[in-house]
């Protein structure tokens, strides 16, 4: 596949899940640069703000098996992956996938399970195989977590640990719609439900040949050398504990060179790495515990880190 034919993809996928979310073209768009780069993705906000309505619309979009999970404290590791159990008709024991055998998993409000349950998505999301009483087992291709979380509930949740939102490419952000998207919602829902009338546009097949495809972006030398730079100054800022791992580092350069084929360009720019920079990085950092209780302190120390760090000249980086 051609990065062209990724462009075209891309845009296919933000028109047609614009028939059901009204505005929010960026929230979209990353959405779009995760499932190109085989990320999985954490959307957090308020109630009602349409979290769990744009996973089911990526969802419908793609030609594959979506699984929804509602995750409450009494749910199992077992609920997740599946288990054996001994069919009386053969006398013989069979396996019984789970919802992670799937190609969309939305883990709706995945804060409210339990530590044991939330530990069992690791291996899926890292490796892409579930084990099994021994036995391990590859999952299908593509396959995308969309977590959702309630950020201003704390009574039945258990906050996801470090280790855990590492795994997630992007944290998302949906907020609230202006006063014109506002009235075109209710203009849009009140005589039917809009998502019954999404199609599938694309197929599994044409996804994971761009999944392997975005990767022949052409990235400078002083590029890398930018992103590392970002990285060892949130390791060294005073108000952040920890910074970004070179996992993180990783993550936003797969993000960086989905954004730019997304944007219709065959090369990365610094404008890519910024636009990425937040939704990659801020839920990564370990903040001091006076910022942990500011809201959206890890964004703001992103941009701030963003402004200290020297960009590359631009007609350095178009030179091959």
């Amino acid at each position: 596949m051609k990065l062209q034919a990724i462009q075209e993809l891309s845009d296919r996928l933000k028109k047609n899940v614009a028939k059901v979310i009204v505005g929010k073209e960026h929230v979209v768009e990353q959405l779009v640069v995760a499932l190109i780069t085989s990320g999985h993705v954490l959307l957090e906000d308020v109630p009602g703000t349409g979290k769990t309505l744009l996973a089911k619309a990526i969802a419908k979009s793609l030609n594959g098996d979506f699984k929804r999970i509602q995750f409450t404290p009494d749910l199992l590791p077992s609920d997740l992956s599946g288990l054996h159990y001994y069919n009386q008709k053969t006398s013989d024991f069979e396996f019984r996938p789970g919802p992670l055998f799937a190609n969309i998993v939305l883990a709706d409000e995945i804060n409210r399970a339990t530590p044991r349950t939330q530990s069992s998505l690791l291996e899926c999301m890292e490796e892409r195989q579930v084990s099994i009483d021994g036995e391990t087992m590859r999952l299908a291709r593509p396959f995308l977590v969309i977590a959702t979380q309630n950020p201003i509930e704390n009574q039945g949740t258990f906050p996801l640990p470090e280790a855990q939102l590492d795994r997630f490419l992007l944290k998302i952000n949906m907020g609230y719609p202006s006063t014109a998207e506002g009235v075109e919602i209710l203009r849009r829902f009140k005589e039917h439900n809009v998502l019954e009338q999404i199609q599938a546009i694309v197929d599994r097949e044409e996804l994971i040949a761009a999944q392997d495809q975005y990767s022949s972006v052409f990235v400078h030398e002083d590029l890398l050398a930018y992103i590392v730079a970002i990285a060892e100054k949130t390791r060294q800022h005073p108000e952040i504990q920890i910074g970004v791992s070179p996992r993180g580092t990783q993550a936003l350069l797969k993000a960086a060179q989905a954004h730019a084929v997304v944007k219709g360009r065959d090369y990365v720019s610094p404008d890519d790495i910024k636009a990425m920079a937040e939704p990659v990085l801020a839920h990564r950092l370990v903040l001091s515990h006076v910022n942990r209780l500011a809201s959206n302190q890890s964004g703001t120390l992103i941009g701030q880190i963003l402004g200290m760090v020297a960009v590359p000249a631009e007609e350095i980086i178009l030179s091959r």
